[in-house]
Formats: structure tokens, C-alpha cells, sequence
């Protein structure tokens, strides 16, 4: 059975699907890697705050093209997660667009949630640098994938 996507967002089933996978997020081991904190106030939306500096670089002298696809991508994806509650959903095309080099400092990833309510989702993303330039944007495509949530480490309350 497919589960209805959460319209809710002040209920309380709600939010607290939005705590798990803000859960989920800080287990995953990829952001060991990264200075990172997901926020996911409402439906449909999700906030990403990263912190990069010079490990981050490519020979230039600015951040590689890595950080702004995972900084993009998770805000988006997280988006669009938040709409599901009983699947993770993937990745399965993503482009973005470079608009300012980033250097060193705080960046938030703002995810939004565009279409899409059953097996396909879509979401955009942008970068914003602390000075509040954006950066970078992006869009993706999401699809339902057969993996729970509730199998996933960091997702259920009790983990």
C-alpha cells in the first residue's frame, strides 16, 4: 500500500516524521564528511546549513562542484521526503546551475518541494552564501523507492 504524502504539517504524526529524518540525515555516513544540520520546519520544505572551508577546494581555490551537487541534491531530496512518510524516495536526475564561486563561510541549501504526490516527485534547491547571494540552484527528480524508512538507521524514534 502506498502511503497518502503528509499535507499536515502542523500534526503531530507530522512533525515528528520530520524529526526522523532529520535523524536520518545526521546518521548518514557521508555527513561525517561534512559540517552540516537539516532542518525541516514545514511540509514540502527543508534547510540545510553547512559550513565549508578550504577542504572543500579544487585547485582554484574555491569549492568543488561536489559540495554544491550534495549541498542541492539533500535539500531537495529532503523536500521532498518530508512528503513521504513510509518509503525513502532516489535520486534519479539532478541539474544545477553555478552562478557565483563559493569560498569559505556558512552556505544554507533551501529545498522546495514542486510536484508530484505519488511515485514521482520533483524539487528545487538553492544555494545562499552567508552574505545572502545565491550561489547555485538546482532541480531534481525523485522517485518511490522500496526501501522503509523505519528500516533505515537513525529514522525510528528508539535508534
Amino acid at each position: 500500500m502506498i502511503d497518502e504524502p503528509i499535507d499536515d504539517a502542523q500534526s503531530g504524526g507530522a512533525q515528528e516524521h520530520f524529526r526522523a529524518l532529520e535523524r536520518l540525515y545526521a546518521e548518514a555516513p557521508i555527513n561525517r564528511l561534512f559540517n552540516s544540520r537539516l532542518e525541516i520546519a514545514e511540509a514540502g520544505m527543508a534547510r540545510i546549513f553547512f559550513t565549508v572551508d578550504d577542504r572543500y577546494y579544487h585547485a582554484a581555490g574555491a569549492v568543488h562542484g561536489t559540495a554544491y551537487f550534495k549541498m542541492l541534491d539533500d535539500a531537495a531530496f529532503y523536500a521532498a521526503n518530508s512528503l513521504v512518510s513510509d518509503r525513502f524516495i532516489l535520486t534519479t536526475a539532478f541539474n544545477l546551475l553555478f552562478t557565483k564561486p563559493l569560498k569559505s563561510g556558512q552556505v544554507t541549501a533551501e529545498g522546495r518541494w514542486v510536484s508530484g504526490k505519488r511515485r514521482v516527485f520533483v524539487a528545487d534547491s538553492r544555494l545562499i552564501d552567508s552574505d545572502g547571494d545565491e550561489i547555485a540552484r538546482g532541480t531534481g527528480t525523485f522517485m518511490r523507492s522500496h526501501i522503509p524508512l523505519a528500516s533505515l538507521p537513525g529514522y525510528k524514534k528508539d535508534d
